[in-house]
């Protein structure tokens, strides 16, 4: 009886990632297209990214991985759904609740993806003698969108993030770089043809065109990178979004391929959907860190996260809030006080 050919480095790699519980895996040389380097000067030349200064500082390493490490030679890229299973943005109808952003609904995903990361990074260095691998999640100066697409996990869609075929706008990226000289993933069929619905779901116009994202108007930076008071221009178009939005994500028409994810730890707390804005505008930094304890949103600190929840209080239109954001415009942060009598203001 002749024997099964032994499986490829490749394959085996794929099936022990899916075992771990990933939902995509795709292989790429170590390197990035010439448009997309192109695409991330542009970001960076037309001050798309704002504050988040270390786009600017760190371009080289990010729009080539060996500028980061000289080894590698391929790049693993997994994805890991976070698919909702009801209506991420039936939250946007309840104004005088908070809308947060899906991925942040339960646990940091930075953890759970670092931790998976490195249990198959140890199967991936017992492939070969004197393999290494360097694993990564949204932590260093690396083209994740990109390497993800070079290895035909999706492609970036309109706005800008990765689409999947399988879990449409729904999936969280992170790397292991190696050593490996992997063969890289066979070309799989998937676009945006004509489709512009993210783009026009966009409340603060961020896109200056498909495929290009203006960061500073963006509802995602605003609430979670920009410190200091938000531009008022934006504050009546945010709605009720208090860390992240999901507008562009949630009206791709891919979505509805996508299965809800399956990571327990990434599931919705009940208290983080929908939740009331009164209750949210009290916190203090201990109560903060005792209902985000290993959230994301911890990450932002109390008094950024009650700015937020400030301006929904002022877009909310819910007389009742009104004494809420009162009671904050004496607070000892200068932005939170601000943000308070801003809402106030918005009172008749």
């Amino acid at each position: 009886m002749s024997r099964q050919p032994k499986p490829s480095v490749e394959v085996r790699i794929a099936e022990h990632a899916r075992h771990l519980g990933f939902d995509a895996v795709g292989f790429c040389r170590a390197e990035l297209s010439d448009d997309d380097k192109a695409r991330l000067r542009e970001f960076v030349d037309q001050g798309w990214h704002g504050t988040m200064g270390w786009m600017k500082e760190r371009l080289d390493q990010r729009s080539d991985p060996q500028a980061l490490w000289p080894d590698v030679r391929s790049v693993i890229s997994l994805g890991l759904s976070y698919a909702p299973d009801s209506d991420p943005l039936a939250t946007l109808q309840q104004p005088d609740r908070g809308n947060i952003s899906v991925y942040a609904r339960n646990r940091d995903y930075h953890d759970i993806i670092k931790g998976m990361l490195k249990h198959l990074a140890q199967f991936v260095v017992k492939q070969g003698d004197g393999v290494e691998v360097k694993v990564f999640v949204d932590t260093a100066p690396v083209a994740e969108k990109p390497l993800a697409e070079a290895a035909q996990l999706g492609w970036q869609g309109k706005h800008t993030n990765l689409v999947s075929r399988a879990d449409g706008s729904w999936l969280l990226l992170g790397e292991i770089y190696t050593t490996l000289d992997l063969a890289p993933s066979e070309p799989r069929a998937g676009s945006c043809g004509s489709c512009t619905r993210c783009l026009t779901a966009c409340p603060t116009n961020a896109f200056p065109r498909p495929y290009r994202l203006d960061a500073r108007r963006c509802i995602s930076y605003l609430t979670i990178e920009h410190a200091g008071p938000i531009p008022h221009e934006f504050r009546p178009l945010m709605g009720n979004h208090i860390y992240g939005c999901d507008d562009c994500l949630a009206v791709c028409p891919w979505n509805r391929f996508a299965q809800a994810g399956r990571q327990a730890k990434l599931a919705a707390r009940p208290e983080l959907v929908a939740p009331r804005l009164d209750e949210l505008a009290r916190l203090d930094d201990a109560s903060f860190r005792a209902l985000f304890s290993g959230s994301p949103i911890k990450r932002i600190g109390r008094n950024r996260f009650v700015r937020n929840v400030l301006i929904a209080i002022g877009n909310s239109g819910t007389p009742a809030l009104r004494d809420v954001a009162a009671n904050l415009t004496s607070d000892q942060d200068a932005v939170v006080a601000e943000a308070a009598q801003w809402a106030v203001e918005q009172y008749p």
